[in-house]
């Protein structure tokens, strides 16, 4: 059963890294491109990659927090839900007797 559950929080956490180095990519060719970042490929491709993403930050935010700050808001809960499941897998092998 241990290894059912390893997979599935190293599947969840791949999915976020994911996430989060398509939304630090994102704000990378933000700056460099400056205002021509919309006809920008890969600028819409990191749009499609993080696009659930923001539109379930956007959800859960109260409407007081501006749209511009989405894209924050977004990085961090990744960023904390990546440590989450981190501590979730480090603790899942410590009690199977597990090197991970």
């Amino acid at each position: 059963m241990t290894s059912i559950e390893l997979f599935v929080i190293s599947a969840l956490r791949a999915i976020v890294e994911v996430a989060l180095l398509a939304l630090l990519g994102q704000g990378v060719l933000a700056l460099l491109a400056g205002a021509r970042r919309a006809s920008n490929p890969v600028y819409r491709l990191f749009q499609i990659i993080t696009q659930p993403v923001m539109k379930g930050v956007r959800f859960i935010t109260p409407k007081a927090i501006l749209d511009k700050h989405i894209p924050f808001a977004a990085f961090f809960l990744l960023f904390w839900i990546w440590i989450l499941l981190a501590y979730a897998k480090r603790s899942l092998c410590q009690i199977e007797g597990l090197v991970c």
